[in-house]
């Protein structure tokens, strides 16, 4: 016998346009799916960009002494590859995801704010345009995607590059606050009766959580770029030593909200590798209870951790050695997600589709920066490789090897859902093997590169041993890691027209969105089974050994 619970019609009282597709009909739509995917080709855009932008950072630095681009062109690709790629790729591409995925997980026909996420969007959309107008307004922002005091004062930057970066970031800020705030609500609000927060996917439960981190974090930085416009703007003094203010205060605000922003940007990736994984194993999540809950103890432990960005700013002894422990805790909670994990593969019948390709590169990948992460909380280690390109492979391993990573992971796996078709999987092996060999041999010789000695930050270096082939084989890298890309998109292109049918539910998998028609339908849901665990599907397919009746 089968249960079902019916699910009532929401009503959209946003005017309806005549038009029943086309332009007009995107750019009206409060629709969640049609928002995600908006979020995602934005994402996509503007990872061409920013792959554009390191690809003339790189060809500057293939050789000693290059005068491809002068210092002043330099800074500015350096600061808008790096805003680009953490405020206009990876942020949207999650936020993508979850927008489009949430509700379809909890059985949810919309979002419980449906025009508050189209706004969110909008939002941050041209925020990311405002961003790039600075190019035609007198120069981009030219201090970094971190824009340290007092760099970004007016004294120092004088043209509005640095006005544009803070007002563009600040609007892109308050779409991102927007999306969270719905996250939570619609998680809160809108589950499937009986779809307790103790059976949630791990996907959504990630996003939940991390809903929470976007709220305290964001307003921080929010906050911190307010004062830096009013400082240009206004004349005021927050940022200026020589007139009262504080150049330290700057790096205080940006890392409380640009350590949680690294946690911000893992945890949604963490949640697809927990959807991922189990499928492609045949087996249910290992620990499931363990990996919610090193979720919540990373998102606490995130706030205190900030400071160890500031190790070499003279803060203190006793400074340091707090937050050189609270960084090492936290290295904790996020190695019990990789063994977690790992048992989920251990024993399972796994299928290497690209999917799970990607999810086993992001452990290997994630692993290598979350251990040179560790290291940077040792103090002295920190020292010596604070200013260098060790830091730089650091921070690539962390946000490509996981959010990136896991947003490839991502789309072969959904793609099916969204589009009705599947990605094809021959070109999806050439992506995987040219993104991972482009990956590993443009960014781990900046290990090396940082143990010799070479700083970050800088248009050139001296002709010193090493230091120049190792550069040039980092470029010539990057050309197979942008192949990789292009590989990615020319598999949608071809797979959106020819790519074999999918159906349903073609990974046999066991959340709800895959119930829904593939491409959902405007209404997603009819009726849904009643959920009594947390693999729904897997209950509705086996009757007679439901996961309601197992023992707990």
């Amino acid at each position: 016998m089968s249960f079902s619970i019916q699910i009532p019609e929401q009503v959209d009282s946003f005017p309806k346009l005549k038009s029943e597709n086309g332009f007009l009909l995107w750019i009206s739509s409060v629709d969640h799916k049609m928002i995600g995917i908006m979020y995602l080709w934005t994402s996509l855009i503007f990872l061409i960009v920013g792959f554009a932008e390191a690809m003339l950072m790189r060809i500057q630095l293939a050789q000693p002494g290059n005068t491809v681009l002068s210092p002043e062109a330099y800074n500015q690709i350096f600061t808008m590859h790096g805003t680009t790629m953490i405020f206009l790729v990876l942020t949207p591409m999650l936020i993508g995801f979850a927008t489009y995925l949430l509700p379809l997980m909890i059985g949810a026909n919309e979002m419980a704010y449906p025009r508050l996420n189209a706004f969110s969007f909008w939002i941050f959309f041209f925020g990311g345009l405002l961003l790039y107008f600075s190019f035609l307004a007198g120069g981009a922002p030219n201090v970094g995607w971190f824009s340290y005091a007092p760099l970004s004062e007016k004294f120092y930057s004088i043209t509005p590059g640095v006005d544009y970066w803070a007002l563009s970031i600040l609007v892109m800020g308050i779409g991102t606050i927007g999306a969270a705030l719905n996250f939570i609500v619609t998680t809160l609000t809108m589950r499937t009766p009986g779809l307790k927060l103790t059976k949630l996917p791990l996907f959504v439960w990630m996003v939940f959580v991390n809903a929470f981190l976007i709220l305290a974090a964001f307003p921080v930085l929010n906050a911190g770029l307010v004062m830096i416009l009013i400082d240009r703007i206004l004349n005021a003094h927050f940022f200026l030593s020589a007139t009262g203010g504080s150049a330290i205060i700057w790096q205080h605000i940006f890392w409380t909200f640009g350590h949680p922003e690294v946690y911000i940007l893992a945890l949604p990736a963490f949640g697809i590798a927990s959807e991922v994984i189990p499928v492609f194993s045949r087996k249910p999540i290992f620990g499931y209870e363990f990996v919610a809950a090193s979720t919540v103890a990373i998102a606490l432990l995130s706030f205190g951790v900030w400071a160890h960005h500031m190790f070499a700013a003279g803060l203190g002894t006793t400074f340091n050695a707090f937050f050189a422990a609270t960084s090492v805790l936290i290295a904790v909670p996020t190695g019990v997600k990789i063994f977690n994990w790992i048992a989920t593969m251990w024993g399972g019948s796994i299928h290497f589709k690209t999917a799970m390709m990607f999810a086993v590169a992001f452990l290997i990948e994630f692993t290598v920066g979350g251990l040179s992460g560790v290291g940077f909380a040792m103090v002295p280690i920190d020292w010596r490789l604070t200013d260098t390109y060790f830091v730089v492979a650091h921070i690539h391993y962390v946000f490509i090897g996981a959010s990136l990573i896991c947003g490839f992971a991502a789309a072969y796996y959904w793609f099916p859902k969204m589009t009705g078709r599947m990605l094809s999987e021959k070109i999806g092996r050439w992506h995987f093997w040219l993104f991972i060999v482009g990956f590993n041999c443009t960014f781990f010789v900046f290990h090396f590169l940082g143990l010799l000695g070479m700083p970050r930050r800088v248009y050139t270096y001296p002709d010193l041993p090493y230091l120049g082939s190792l550069n040039m084989f980092s470029t010539i890298s990057a050309v197979v890691l942008g192949i990789s890309f292009f590989v990615f998109i020319w598999n949608i292109i071809y797979s959106l027209k020819h790519g074999e049918v999918a159906g349903d539910n073609p990974w046999n998998a066991w959340t709800l969105e895959w119930l829904t028609a593939s491409p959902p339908k405007p209404k997603s849901f009819e009726s849904i089974p009643l959920v009594k665990s947390r693999r729904p599907l897997w209950d509705l397919n086996h009757p007679d050994d439901p996961d309601w009746k197992r023992k707990k």
